[in-house]
This record gives C-alpha cells, sequence and structure tokens, in this order.
C-alpha cells in the first residue's frame, strides 16, 4: 500500500521537544508584528503555503476504459464519488486502462487511488491534452493493493489515465475509486454526457444456436453498454431483407432495443422481392419513417443527428430536405449516418455517391459520419469532400462489424489512422455539449481501439 508518492514530511515525537522559554513581553510584541506580516504575505499569495488545498476535479466527469467485466462494472463507477462502486476490467489480460476526460486545461497535482482485491502489480498514471499522446506522472512497480495515494504531481492536461501493466492476481483490474486532484482551467467542462451505441451490416440469417453467429453476439455486448440509444448504420438483415427474416433473426438479438434503435437503410434492404425497403419498413415502421420517409433527424442534448438513405442520393427530394433541415438546425454538433462511405480501405472502397452529401455537410460544419457497408472498423482523420485533411474536416467512422462476415483491408486511404477487420463489435460513442470521442468494442468486451477526443466545430 503507497501512502505517498512524494517523501512524507519529518515530524519529530512529542518526548524529544525541550520546553519552550516564556517570551518577554517586547519579544511578543515583535513575534506578532512578524506573523502578521506573514500572515498578510500569505493572504496576497494563495497559491504558495497557506493556500487552500486541490479539490477533486474528477468526480462525474466522462469516463472510458480499455474493458469491463460486464456492464455493471463500468468505468464511471470509478468516479461517481460511491466508496463501493467499482470498475473492473476483463479477467485474465494485459493491458488495461481506465481514463477520464477532466475538461480543458486541468492541472493535476493528486491522483488516490482504492484497489479492490483485483489490483496492479504494475502500472503507471499518464496525462494527455489529446486522448492519444500521454506523459507519465507516476509509476508503481511492486503494488500491493489497497490504496495509492501520489501526491507532489505536476501535469497538464485533459486526460488522465491509470495504464495497468502487470495484474496482482489472475483476475483483471479493479479500482473503487481514482480521484484526482487540482484545478481547471477558466473554460467551462462539457456537460450534457450521453452514449450511442452503432455498428452497420448486422444480422446474418442465423441465430444462436449456431456458435459462428456474431450478431447475438454484437446484440448482447449493445445492452450491456447500455446507451441512451442506438442507431445503425444499414444492412441491418442480409441476404434480402425480408420481413420473415427481420422477424426470424434480427428481432431475436437487435430487436431486443428496437424501440430506441434509430436506423438507416443498406443496399441489402433494397433487395427485398416485395419492394426496395418494404420488409425494413414493415419491420421498423414509423421508428424509421418518423418524419414519411426513409430519411430524417433528430436532436440529443446538444447533438443533431441526421439519419439518411444513402440508396437514395440522387434523388432530389432528399437533398434539399438535407439542406433545409442543417439551415434550420440550432444545435452546436452534428452527426450524419448513412451505409455508403465516401472513404474507405476496404472491399468496397470509396463510394463517390456521398460526395454530394459530404459537401452539405461540410459548408454546415458537421462533425462526425458514421457508415458501414464495408465489413470492417476503420477510423480517419479530420477531411473535407476532397480528401484533403483539415482540422475544420468530418470525422468519418466505418463501423460494419455488426454480424454479417469481415472484409479484408485492400487499400488503404490517406487520411486512414486505424484499421480493423476480423473481430465483431461495436462503436461505443461518447458525446457531451461541445466534444465527443468512441471506442471500438469487441464482443470479449475489449476495446481494440480508442478515438481522439475531437471538439465540435
Amino acid at each position: 500500500m503507497r501512502l505517498y508518492a512524494s517523501v512524507p514530511p519529518r515530524r519529530t515525537p512529542a518526548s524529544t521537544l525541550t520546553p519552550t522559554p516564556t517570551p518577554t513581553p517586547r519579544l511578543t510584541l515583535v513575534l506578532t508584528a512578524v506573523l502578521m506580516l506573514v500572515g498578510g504575505l500569505l493572504l496576497a499569495l494563495p497559491d504558495r503555503a497557506g493556500a487552500a488545498a486541490d479539490a477533486v476535479i474528477s468526480q462525474g466527469r466522462p469516463a472510458t476504459s480499455s474493458s469491463v467485466e460486464d456492464g455493471t462494472f463500468g468505468p464511471e463507477k470509478a468516479f461517481d464519488g460511491v466508496s463501493t462502486t467499482r470498475w473492473a476490467s476483463a479477467e485474465g489480460s494485459d493491458p488495461q486502462w481506465i481514463r477520464v476526460d477532466l475538461g480543458p486545461s486541468a492541472t493535476v497535482s493528486r491522483v488516490k487511488l482504492v484497489w479492490e482485491a483485483a489490483y496492479a502489480k504494475a502500472y503507471r498514471v499518464e496525462i494527455s491534452a489529446d486522448g492519444t499522446t500521454w506523459t507519465r506522472l507516476a509509476t508503481e512497480t511492486a503494488g500491493n493493493g489497497g490504496t495509492d495515494d501520489w501526491t507532489g504531481l505536476t501535469g497538464t492536461g485533459r486526460h488522465l489515465r491509470v495504464y495497468g501493466t502487470a495484474r496482482g492476481t489472475s483476475y483483471g483490474y479493479s479500482l473503487y475509486t481514482v480521484e484526482v486532484y487540482g484545478t481547471t482551467g477558466s473554460t467551462p467542462p462539457p456537460t450534457g454526457a450521453f452514449t450511442v451505441v452503432a455498428a452497420g451490416d448486422i444480422a446474418a440469417r442465423c441465430t444462436a444456436s449456431s456458435s459462428s453467429c456474431a450478431h447475438p453476439k454484437t446484440a448482447a455486448l449493445a445492452q450491456r453498454i447500455a446507451p441512451s440509444f442506438y442507431l445503425t448504420m444499414g444492412d441491418n438483415q442480409y441476404d434480402d431483407a425480408m420481413i420473415s427474416d427481420f422477424r426470424a433473426y434480427y428481432d431475436k438479438t437487435w430487436g431486443a432495443f428496437k424501440a430506441r434503435t434509430r436506423p438507416v437503410p443498406g443496399n441489402h434492404e433494397t433487395y427485398d422481392p416485395a419492394g426496395s425497403l418494404a420488409g425494413y419498413k414493415a419491420y421498423f415502421g414509423s421508428i424509421a419513417y418518423p418524419q414519411g420517409k426513409p430519411y430524417y433527424s433528430y436532436d440529443h442534448g446538444n447533438w443533431h443527428f441526421v439519419a439518411l438513405d444513402s440508396n437514395s442520393f440522387d434523388d432530389a427530394a432528399q437533398i434539399q430536405w438535407l439542406k433545409d433541415d442543417l439551415a434550420r438546425n440550432t444545435k452546436g454538433c452534428v452527426a450524419a449516418y448513412f451505409h455508403h462511405p465516401l472513404y474507405s480501405s476496404g472491399g468496397h472502397g470509396n463510394d463517390p455517391v456521398s460526395k454530394p452529401v459530404w459537401k452539405i455537410l461540410y459548408d454546415a460544419r458537421a462533425d462526425l459520419v458514421l457508415n458501414g457497408h464495408d465489413h470492417h472498423y476503420e477510423r480517419f482523420a479530420p477531411q473535407d469532400p476532397d480528401g484533403k485533411a483539415t482540422a475544420n474536416g468530418i470525422v468519418e467512422i466505418v463501423g460494419g462489424m455488426g454480424g454479417a462476415e469481415p472484409y479484408d483491408i485492400e487499400t488503404v486511404q490517406p487520411n486512414s489512422q486505424k484499421r480493423i477487420s476480423g473481430p465483431y463489435g461495436v462503436l461505443k460513442l461518447d458525446l457531451t455539449d461541445t466534444t465527443f470521442t468512441w471506442q471500438y468494442v469487441g464482443t470479449d468486451d475489449k476495446v481494440k481501439d480508442s478515438g481522439p477526443t475531437y471538439t465540435c466545430h
């Protein structure tokens, strides 16, 4: 159990103290004047000795982790101020981490960790401005659990993480509490935090009776995350998206949270022998057609979400509706989602059908675009419709690993930052009134990739 990262102050035992002589009246006056002078200096210099101790700046802040044991042990439990709740990682795997978004310009002076029985034998405490490049604040190489109180730290950044490299037990990592002390900048911290789960290319024609069937596993993962709502990026049901197949397959898994799902159609929804989108519309009804069309918009917090039908991007009515919808938007952050990605390193590759829509979104200063179609995970740096990297660009994520057979990565596109093909999973999007970040979580509950934290345009 580590009590101090820095050397504690020396204290002299009371039994060794020599009685202090009683001061004379003249000496008392001199001492009083000196104390008043020192007191005045301390009041004038609040950052010096005698200033109020730094406060806890991590409680209730947005938190993410490399994995969770199950949905009851989420990373937010380590920052909820309750000593009996905890975060727990998946068992038997190193490394694992937990991190917290402290808001802009946080200065950290102390980090207190309270471990459950599953503690870290070796770990690092790190800080980062962008969630990508990390600076070490403290290192433990011989931990034994209990309470670790790291004091005397000096670090500035937005994100703080505890990065475990060696478990102290055969289990995982588990923390009752992570308390970060320090100060925050003058910029108000993000508020209105919420989580969304997203995936595309979901229900193959198989059931949980087959061990190779993936969509029951991605549905269970999506439920464990317990988001505010779910959204899909098309090809919800294979192969021809007939109503009978929706009922036999999709409904048995992702249908469990159908009422909280905001879907869009993919190309497989157009193959229905009963007519393009017939089974899709019959299954989802007004959920997919809230405004009478297969494209619609809605708001949540400070976010405006635009759900589009990329099968009909040549439909002048949809394009005009999109322009009008974005012109009416009053929210500070904008996300759009549809099936066909403008940029992709997978088998389908880039799809120019989406470029006119990207231009409209880019001109409206949209922040995020989510797609499926290619059956892999991929994230891109912010870019414009012509593929030029720019800080004012749109972040695109391909999330087509909801259950259909994976596609290989073929031609890596410019601005592609991360590509994963093989593990099935979902996107866990963490959004606030001013920022967004995400994780690609596999069906084994392990985080395969984490995106940077972006500020909305």
